[in-house]
């Protein structure tokens, strides 16, 4: 990628709390117009990230420029660039619908002869037109999200830094969210958003994984899959804990991840491990509703690269 043309550019960018890095030499390149998702466990540093892209955190070391400004000297002028949306994002209950975008256009300095414009026009883009006097404190958890982008995206930022905006919303909201999200994209508009949701990640155009302040793995989530060999095979059973304990040594079986009662076992080749899964559950009378292969998605890959890369480390700590 040019640097010229990056409207993310950061170069070993590190912040420390007390004796904790949250964010461990981050090296991220965003072109404009991407859809970029951060993800990875609680405490990976995703919204410390977030924060510091935003220019809302000091830099313990590293560089970044966002938007064509440096994150030391230019915070400020980020800030009026760059749309922020917190995970409890401070909408004032007390205010209407229509008010709340009204003082975050005031908070944003849009000019008072173009705030009625975007404000209806986003009104209708998140659908909230027909709420309009109401409470923001009365609105259901899926409109408050929308009423929160609509008011982040009111002085119309190149860059939207969303910390998780779906968490939380049921899955209806959790989708209408992302149309949303998908129509600003299309629309040239830059978004990095970090989700707990591998279906989320799906969406974007490249994903960065994040494990203990560092990134592991960023690229476009057909090759994210694609760097898990072998095939999937899913396991249905009540008595999935005896059967994987069963399973997991068997040869050409590379790792068993568990969700709820179903296996999902990666093998080095579905055509020549099934027929030897099924006699062997048979013969330790392990009874199930299903053994079929399943496409790799991008929880288990990212499962795969979490687990491999903590063995590589407990490998290095005993070498040591």
């Amino acid at each position: 990628m040019s640097t010229s043309t990056l409207i993310i550019d950061t170069k070993e960018l590190s912040r420390d709390f007390k004796q904790t890095r949250a964010v461990d030499s981050l090296d991220l390149e965003v072109e404009p117009g991407e859809l970029f998702g951060l993800v990875g466990p609680d405490g990976a540093g995703k919204t410390t990230t977030l924060r510091l892209l935003a220019g809302l955190l000091y830099i313990t070391e590293g560089s970044a420029t966002v938007t064509g400004f440096d994150l030391k000297t230019e915070s400020e002028s980020i800030k009026a660039r760059v749309g922020y949306m917190a995970q409890e994002f401070n909408l004032y209950g007390e205010l209407t619908v229509a008010e709340n975008l009204q003082f975050f256009s005031e908070l944003y300095d849009v000019e008072p002869t173009v705030i009625h414009e975007r404000t209806e026009r986003l009104l209708e883009f998140a659908g909230l037109k027909e709420f309009t006097s109401r409470r923001a404190a009365h609105l259901s958890g899926g409109m408050k999200k929308k009423l929160a982008l609509a008011c982040t995206l009111i002085h119309e930022p190149p860059l939207l830094l969303l910390d998780e905006p779906t968490t939380g919303v049921d899955p209806i909201s959790r989708r209408e969210f992302w149309d949303i999200l998908t129509e600003l994209y299309l629309g040239g508009t830059t978004i990095v958003v970090s989700t707990p949701y591998m279906d989320e990640a799906d969406r974007c155009s490249r994903v960065g994984l994040m494990y203990e302040g560092e990134m592991i793995v960023c690229d476009t989530p057909q090759n994210i899959r694609g760097q898990i060999k072998g095939d999937l095979i899913e396991l249905k059973s009540a008595d999935w804990r005896r059967a994987k304990g069963i399973l997991q040594d068997m040869p050409g079986v590379i790792e068993i991840q568990t969700y709820g009662e179903a296996l999902h076992i990666l093998v080095d080749s579905e055509e020549k491990r099934l027929a030897s899964l099924e006699r062997t559950l048979a013969e330790n009378n392990v009874t199930y509703r299903g053994l079929r292969r399943a496409p790799i998605r991008m929880e288990e890959a990212f499962l795969s690269l979490i687990t491999n890369l903590d063995i590589e480390q407990n490998e290095q700590e005993s070498e040591n």
